[in-house]
Parts: structure tokens; C-alpha cells; sequence
């Protein structure tokens, strides 16, 4: 195997001296995105927030080094943080060493799978993971973290924990008894318990974030909203003294460089998280080729998207040795840096130097950041994935497509994000075969001018002269071996009057396993009894390789291959009375 070895600095092919002042500009902009979010989604994980912020820095930096596409930016976003979370649930409290061991451990792993699908070039795997999949999967992950970024806009006293556990724990005994279930029913009515006892200056505070950043966004796109948002509640928390009223601020946040560490985790603990990790390695894989096409294509320049995995396992990796969150693409700040002008990688290179400087000299002013402010700005961030557009579209396209990101995204809620992505597969594969198990089958008959063929409906009037042309639909397989055989029985055994030859139109028929080829003899045992002469048309390449191994070809002879379906008609002319063939 020809292994192609990644080309660093391939995403800042086309830098320009006179681009400089607009990349730096745009490169400060995703600072100011970053900090308010990469904090946020550290607390969806259950990360302490400097973890969120050293995401920025030396993940950040390989990416941007070792990325063929000159626009994605990597970092942590929703779908990742809410697997990950669900992933991390049962290695320990939110915030405890344990936890954080777990997740940089978690970042590792997924670093290695990343580094499997590039060595073994495997991101065709990305197929599986239909649009409905990841519709359906994507859409549940964002209603989940919205309504836990809603509990901690509530921010109710302890008072009331004890009441929602005991909703919750009845809850459980009322679903949970036939079937395990995870979080978000929970946190559903945790959340309606919560109501009566939620911090009225911590609504106003999250609310007040989400209409900030809206109406930048309308009105001042150019500008940060979520940046905006941060400085104003964060200067009207401190000044207020909000946090003496109930509103939970962030506090200190450690003004010290990341440093290399190896989790010290057990061997076991890393299998346990491999359905995770392989679910967030096919999100991102699934995204992220989505995205470098999209602007690769748009900017006119060839990105490699094997070579973006190797750059995401070497992120991943960097994320787990520097204590760092677990990163993967970001839709939102790769549009944001487009709108903003940028060309190249280097804004993610400007955007580490900027977070450092705020974490070395700022990081003070961080902790009066009300955690509602936070939870508003990700709120914010998670309503755009909601995909309620693309479930119409579904609908009104394609409605078992429909029927399967329903089901993901129902699943995701009711039982988790991992096996709610597993069943959607399922269901996915499931739907192929159905398909494939019944593909469209046609009787050709020659066009009243004799100019062509013209594809019609299985039926009595398939016979032709003496002549049937059978169009079989899709490559000759155990789901659909036996459709393929009875149908042809069908077709033979009820004509009106005697076929004298039958032809198959082969052109789809691209493969055949063992089951399709008991399936074929069986066909031509039966046309032999019935003295039928079989032939085979416009037969792609390795079919008559495939019938020469099972040993069928001897009995359906060279002789009877033809290149086009007059070929066949004229042979069959030649053979006997009948009509002339068209011209």
C-alpha cells in the first residue's frame, strides 16, 4: 500500500503580504468567538473552563500546520461536546480529575482512530452515515444540550435538587423499567421542576445574551456578537455584584500555559470508550469532508480529505498530552472566518496568540463571567443545528428517509447519543437492502418506428415475436437472488404465447455473489427446459470474469454475449422468423 504523507503548511498556500491586515483582523475575530464558546462547550463536557481555552492553543496550531483546506477551522463545537459528555458520564463528576483523565484519554483514542482512517485510507465509511443519519442525529444532539444550556440559564437554588431528584428518580421507575434510558428526560424534568426556583438575574442574564447576539448578528454581522455579549454581562455581573444574588459566575481561571501530560488511564477504560470515540470520529469525518469541498470547490484549490484526517488525529493527540478538549470541525467559525475575508490557515495561528495573551494577562476579569452568559451564547450556537428545515425536506422528499432521522434523533434522546447513532445505522443499512432487494425490473420492447427500445412495465405483453428483453436493475445479490429468479419463472411461465428467446439487458448488473449465481443457474436450468435460448446484452466487464468462475459462462457460451440490445435482436432474427430489427 502507497502510503501519501500529509504536506504541512498546505493551508497557507497563497498568502500575500498585502492579505496580512485582513487575515490578522479575522484571526482576532475568532479569538473573540472562541473564548465565549470553547469555554461553554468545556461545560457542556463537564470541563473546567481553562481546558475549553487550551483547546485553542496547540490543537489549534497542528490543525491549522497540517490542514490541506485553507478555510475549516478545527475546534470543539456541539455534536462533539454532547457525545462527549455522554461518553465521560460514567468516569467520574463533572470537574474531577478523574473525569478530566478520562477525556484527555478519550481526545487520545480518537486521535488513533483518526490515524487508522488515514493510514488505511478508510473515509469511505463516511457513506454509511446517511443525510437522514446525520440529520436526525445531529438535530437530537442539539435539543439535548439546549435544554441543559436552559438549566443553567434558570440557575435554580439548591433548594430545589432535592425535590427534582425525586422527579427524576420517578421518572425512571416509570420508563426506565423496561428499557435503559439516559439523560434527557431527566434533565426534561428537572427543568419544569426548576421553574418555580430559578435565579430571575440569571434569566435576564441569559436571555440577555441570546439577544445581543442576535441583533449583531442582523444588524453589525462584522462584529462579535457572542464578544460583545461576554464584555457587557460580564462588566454588569461584576459591577452589580450579581453573584451575591444567586447568578453563579465562572471564577478563576488559571493564568498558566498548557503542559505535556499522559493520562494514566487502564487499557480497559479505553475499549470502553471506543463506540464513543468511533462515533465522533464519523461525525467529523462526515463534516468535515462536507466542508472542505464545499469551500475548496467554492475558492477554486485541491484539498485532500484523507490528508484532513491525519491533521484532526494529530489535534486530537495534541489535545490529549497538553490537557486540552477534544476538537473536531466548526461549521459556524469557518463561515464567520469567510465572511470575514480570511484565505488561509494563519487566523487560527492569530487566534492562539491572541488567547494566550488573554489568559496570561485577563484571565482576572474572567471569573465575574456569569455561567448564564455562557449557557445564552451556546444556546445560541446549538439552535442553528436544530434542522427543522431539513426534516421538512425530508418529509416532502423521501418519506422513509424521513421515518430514519426520526428515529435517530428519538433515539439519541431516549436512549443516548451513542446507541441512538447505532440504531439509525441499523436502520440505514436496513433501508439499502429493502431497496436493493427489490430493484426496478423491465420488459424492453422495440419502439413502433423501430428507432429503439422502450423500457416498459412487467407484464403479458413483455413477449416480443418471440423475443424477451428483461432489464434487471441492480447487481445480483443474496437480497435480491430470489426476486431475480421468481420473476423470470413468472415471465416464462405465463406467456400467452411461446418465447423462443430471453434476453437479459445486464448493464446494471455490476456484480454477483454466490447466492445471485445459484440464483442465475437455476435460470437457466429452467429456460433450458422450456428450450428457451438464453443471452446476455450490454454485460458490464467483470460480469462474464464473475460467470466464468462459478462456472456458468460454459453454459451460457461467448457466442450468446452481446454488446447492445440490437446485437441481440438481429442474432435472434438471424435465428428464426420474425420481424425485422430496427434500424
Amino acid at each position: 500500500m502507497k502510503i501519501k504523507l500529509p504536506e504541512p503548511l498546505a493551508g497557507l498556500r497563497g498568502l500575500k503580504v498585502a492579505d496580512l491586515p485582513r487575515e490578522i483582523s479575522a484571526g482576532i475575530t475568532l479569538a473573540a468567538l472562541m473564548i465565549p464558546l470553547n469555554i461553554g462547550y468545556a461545560q457542556v463536557v463537564g470541563l473546567p473552563p481553562v481546558v475549553g481555552l487550551y483547546g485553542a492553543i496547540f490543537p489549534l496550531v497542528i490543525f491549522a500546520l497540517l490542514s490541506s483546506s485553507r478555510h475549516v477551522v478545527s475546534s470543539p463545537d456541539a455534536s462533539i461536546a454532547a457525545l462527549l459528555a455522554a461518553t465521560l458520564m460514567v468516569f467520574g463528576a463533572p470537574d474531577s480529575p478523574a473525569r478530566m483523565e478520562a477525556a484527555f484519554a478519550f481526545a487520545l483514542l480518537c486521535g488513533l482512530i483518526f490515524f487508522v482512517v488515514w493510514f488505511f485510507r478508510l473515509a469511505f465509511l463516511a457513506n454509511f452515515l446517511s443525510r437522514a443519519v446525520m440529520v436526525g442525529f445531529i438535530t437530537g444532539l442539539a435539543i439535548e444540550v439546549l435544554t441543559n444550556q436552559v438549566r443553567r440559564i434558570f440557575a435554580a437554588g439548591h433548594a430545589a435538587a432535592s425535590t427534582t431528584d425525586a422527579l427524576a428518580a420517578g421518572w425512571h421507575d416509570w420508563v426506565g423499567g423496561s428499557f435503559e434510558t439516559e439523560g434527557f428526560f431527566f434533565h426534561v424534568m428537572a427543568l419544569i421542576e426548576s421553574i418555580p426556583a430559578a435565579n430571575l438575574y440569571s434569566i435576564g442574564i441569559g436571555v440577555g445574551a441570546i439577544v445581543i447576539i442576535r441583533l449583531f448578528k442582523r444588524y453589525a454581522p462584522q462584529i462579535p456578537g457572542a464578544l460583545v455579549a461576554l464584555v457587557i454581562l460580564t462588566t454588569l455581573a461584576a459591577v452589580l455584584e450579581l453573584d451575591k444574588l444567586g447568578v453563579t459566575v465562572l471564577g478563576k481561571v488559571p493564568a498558566a500555559f498548557p503542559s505535556l501530560n499522559v493520562p494514566a488511564i487502564p487499557l480497559a477504560t479505553y475499549l470502553q470508550m471506543l463506540p464513543g470515540a468511533l462515533a465522533i470520529v464519523a461525525i467529523t469525518l462526515c463534516e468535515s469532508f462536507l466542508l472542505v469541498r464545499q469551500y475548496s470547490r467554492k475558492y477554486g484549490y485541491k484539498a485532500d480529505g484523507n490528508q484532513e484526517m491525519f491533521a484532526y488525529g494529530a489535534a486530537s493527540v495534541a489535545a490529549g498530552l497538553t490537557g486540552a478538549i477534544m476538537v473536531g470541525n466548526s461549521p459556524s467559525r469557518t463561515a464567520a472566518m469567510d465572511s470575514a475575508g480570511a484565505k488561509t490557515q494563519l487566523p487560527s495561528l492569530v487566534a492562539t496568540g491572541t488567547i494566550i495573551l488573554v489568559m496570561l494577562f485577563l484571565s482576572d476579569l474572567l471569573a465575574y463571567l456569569p455561567t448564564a452568559a455562557l449557557a445564552g451564547i451556546v444556546a445560541n450556537a446549538v439552535l442553528s443545528l436544530i434542522e427543522v428545515k431539513e426534516l421538512r425536506e425530508l418529509w416532502r422528499m423521501r418519506r422513509s428517509d424521513f421515518g430514519i432521522a426520526i428515529a435517530c434523533l428519538l433515539g439519541v434522546l431516549i436512549l443516548g447519543a451513542l446507541k441512538g447513532i447505532i440504531i439509525a445505522v441499523l436502520l440505514s443499512i436496513i433501508d439499502v437492502v429493502r431497496r436493493a432487494s427489490r430493484p426496478g425490473t423491465w420488459a424492453l420492447r422495440q419502439a413502433p418506428d423501430g428507432s429503439h427500445f422502450v423500457a416498459g412495465e412487467i407484464g403479458l405483453e413483455a413477449n416480443d415475436a418471440g423475443l424477451v428483453i428483461y432489464r434487471f436493475g441492480a447487481p445480483l445479490y443474496f437480497a435480491n437472488a430470489n426476486v431475480f429468479a421468481e420473476e423470470i419463472e413468472r415471465l416464462v411461465g405465463n406467456a400467452p404465447s411461446p418465447i423462443r428467446w430471453f434476453v437479459l439487458d445486464a448493464e446494471a448488473m455490476t456484480d454477483i455473489d454466490t447466492s445471485g449465481a445459484e440464483a442465475f443457474e437455476q435460470v437457466l436450468t429452467l429456460l433450458a427446459e422450456k428450450n428457451i435460448t438464453f443471452a446476455m446484452s450490454r454485460a458490464n466487464k467483470p460480469v462474464p470474469a464473475l460467470l466464468e468462475r462459478y462456472h456458468l459462462l460454459e453454459k451460457v457460451g461467448n457466442e450468446q454475449l452481446f454488446p447492445t440490445n440490437r446485437h441481440a435482436w438481429a442474432a435472434f432474427q438471424e435465428a428464426g422468423d420474425g420481424v425485422a430489427p430496427p434500424s
